[in-house]
């Protein structure tokens, strides 16, 4: 036997379900490789918020996912050096009904170690906020955020220094018959093979994906400069991630409030749009974003919805300057139906994909989910 050729576990993808299955197996003294097509990890796990969500995520397995996921997170990113750039969640409630929905939600378990703050509270601990108008505040401890297009990278390097995981970047995979997986330059063996592919709902085991009929869903993100000393107290949202979220949405009390969201706000909901804010460590904020599906949607921006999300962040944030630095894409699998897909083509083998947008917030939980009922 090959010992460079034989694992226990291959995993294909190097994004953050990957990496997230990878730390799992490690942990329980696995010997692990990760498999990636390209270079370098640069797909929708660098090109998110970094901002591991609980709050507000849908209740039962994803919400659960998310409060374990971001316990790992603050195990995880000291040891491997990654920086926790602010926590906790600001969501400003401007109209009754979304005043409501947040009443509702703190009657949920849920809503546990959160608070509804009044205004003058919210000003007092989160000046940046724009307040006129405004009804209350949810603020949630629970929230993290890390800086993703760096925060990816450093994880696998200390999955490799710190627990011996092989990486082979730039090396596509071609076929997987565990525990067999050959890829372009070899032919590995593994006991287990996790596939978390991603946005390639048309290779590998493409006929066990197409009966779930999973979209893609490309979304627009900018990086905007604010003036100098502009400090956020923690990521920020407001009343149309109360529609979206469906840790709210699906509350009975959601009702009234996506009513008057339509026809208040019908062009933002048409392109998907809520408004979420994070800061990076150069002062920098990270403000998104779009939805919008297709089979193939095109790689290109609407400066029109750039337009609305930053109309958005105008409304919500007291900004006096608001300097576009940077624009980008993003693209993740969908589905109506489910926040994960974990299918099991055979005893030793799963393919994770999460299909709500919601990877960095739940990977390490149902890597943990996928093992226990491995």
């Amino acid at each position: 036997m090959n010992p460079s050729t034989h694992f226990d576990l291959v995993v294909v993808g190097a994004g953050i379900v990957g990496l997230a299955h990878a730390y799992t197996a490690a942990k329980r003294g696995l010997k692990v490789c990760v498999v990636e097509r390209d270079a370098a990890c640069v797909g929708a796990s660098i090109r998110n918020f970094g901002f591991i969500t609980v709050t507000g995520q849908g209740a039962g397995d994803t919400w659960r996912r998310a409060r374990r996921a971001r316990e790992v997170w603050g195990e995880v990113a000291p040891q491997a050096g990654i920086q926790a750039v602010h926590h906790g969640l600001y969501l400003t409630a401007f109209r009754p009904a979304a005043h409501t929905v947040l009443e509702a939600f703190l009657r949920t378990p849920m809503g546990t170690g959160c608070e509804l703050l009044d205004t003058g509270e919210a000003a007092r601990r989160a000046p940046a906020l724009q307040l006129q108008g405004a009804q209350s505040v949810l603020y949630s401890p629970h929230e993290m955020r890390v800086e993703s297009r760096t925060a990816i990278g450093l994880l696998a390097r200390w999955l490799a220094e710190a627990h011996g995981v092989v990486f082979r970047f730039g090396e596509a995979v071609l076929e997987v018959a565990t525990p067999r997986v050959r890829t372009a330059r070899a032919v590995l063996h593994a006991e287990r093979v996790a596939v978390c592919t991603n946005t390639e709902l048309h290779g590998l085991f493409a006929e066990r994906l197409a009966p779930h009929a999973l979209r893609l869903c490309q979304l627009q993100m900018l990086r905007v400069r604010p003036e100098p000393g502009f400090q956020l107290p923690g990521a920020v949202m407001a009343d149309l991630s109360l529609v979206r979220y469906h840790g709210y949405s699906r509350l009975p009390e959601a009702a009234p409030l996506k009513a008057q969201m339509q026809r208040e706000e019908g062009e933002s909901l048409a392109h998907g749009i809520h408004l979420i804010v994070v800061q990076s460590a150069d002062g920098t904020l990270v403000v998104g974003d779009s939805h919008h599906y297709g089979a193939a949607p095109e790689p290109f921006a609407d400066q029109r919805v750039d337009a609305l999300i930053l109309r958005h962040l105008r409304e919500t944030l007291r900004l006096r300057s608001c300097e576009v630095t940077e624009r980008w894409v993003g693209t993740y699998p969908s589905s109506a139906e489910t926040d994960c897909l974990i299918d099991r083509p055979d005893d030793a083998t799963r393919v994770v994909l999460v299909t709500s947008g919601t990877g960095a917030s739940t990977a390490f939980g149902i890597a943990e989910d996928v093992f226990a009922a491995w």
